[in-house]
């Protein structure tokens, strides 16, 4: 199989040049079939790019995939460093830097925030999505968003050498975060849920994308990792179209028809 590599947009060649070209080409970051052009056109659709949140990976939006694939978006899947939200925004930041034309950028939990901070660094993304998502303003912290939410999620607590790693304890991960979903597949969720580093809920939102970016949010009305209610108020203070769903925090696994709906919603009105 041969590979074709493109300098990325707005970086200069160097030493963070072949840091970030390695980076795209990094196992977990799940890739579908380019666009053929960078030519923008009426017939050409948005490229869709995936951001998992705390606990998940990139896999988790297979089934969404599947479908956004079948109705010839290109798709992106990018695997979310997790280790606080000023390196996973630079981080997802010079992925976006790679892809020519427009862009849907899609956040999940936690990604939420990532991408309200780093869509602000790239004029091709044309619109937002928030899959029960966290849309922090300036200054606000996941942390303090979250401490809104109730009940506390129970996490397990890992000491790392950059600070501390949480993850949700797997005898409630399936109560938490994955409740619609059938058991044995909410169990090996919770078997390789990834961990996320405490500067993902203590670093402060600098960008408020949103205010320049349209925006989708998709609630989820049997989320017990972020309330509802929560949910409604960050997307209403966003000016977010929104959608509601009857599903668990998990809603790309138990309805990714529902998710594929509002992503594409937003990437028509892109054109």
């Amino acid at each position: 199989m041969r590979f074709r590599v493109r300098v990325p947009r707005r970086v200069a060649l160097g030493a963070g040049a072949l840091t970030l070209l390695a980076a795209t080409t990094a196992p977990g970051v799940a890739m579908a079939t380019d666009k053929g052009s960078s030519s923008r056109s009426a017939s050409v659709k948005p490229t869709v790019v995936l951001v998992h949140g705390a606990w998940a990976d990139s896999s988790s939006w297979s089934r969404v995939m599947e479908r956004l694939r079948a109705d010839g978006y290109p798709v992106r899947a990018i695997a979310n460093p997790l280790q606080g939200l000023a390196s996973d925004t630079a981080y997802v930041s010079s992925y976006l830097s790679t892809i020519e034309g427009p862009v849907v950028l899609v956040g999940h939990s936690y990604g939420g925030a990532v991408i309200t901070n780093s869509a602000a660094s790239d004029p091709d993304v044309e619109a937002l999505v928030y899959i029960a998502g966290f849309i922090p303003a300036k200054g606000e912290t996941v942390g303090d968003l979250a401490a809104q939410s109730s009940p506390a999620v129970p996490l397990v607590s890992t000491a790392v050498p950059d600070g501390t790693d949480v993850s949700i304890a797997p005898d409630h991960f399936r109560e938490v975060f994955a409740g619609d979903v059938d058991r044995t597949t909410a169990a090996d969720l919770a078997a390789v849920q990834r961990p996320a580093n405490t500067r993902a809920v203590t670093d402060a939102s600098v960008q408020e994308a949103f205010r320049t970016i349209p925006s989708w949010s998709l609630i989820t009305r049997q989320d017990h990792a972020i309330a509802p209610a929560l949910q409604r108020t960050m997307s209403r203070r966003a000016g977010a179209h929104t959608e509601e769903v009857d599903a668990s925090h998990a809603v790309m696994i138990s309805h990714p028809a529902t998710v594929t709906h509002i992503i594409e919603d937003a990437a028509r009105h892109t054109r």
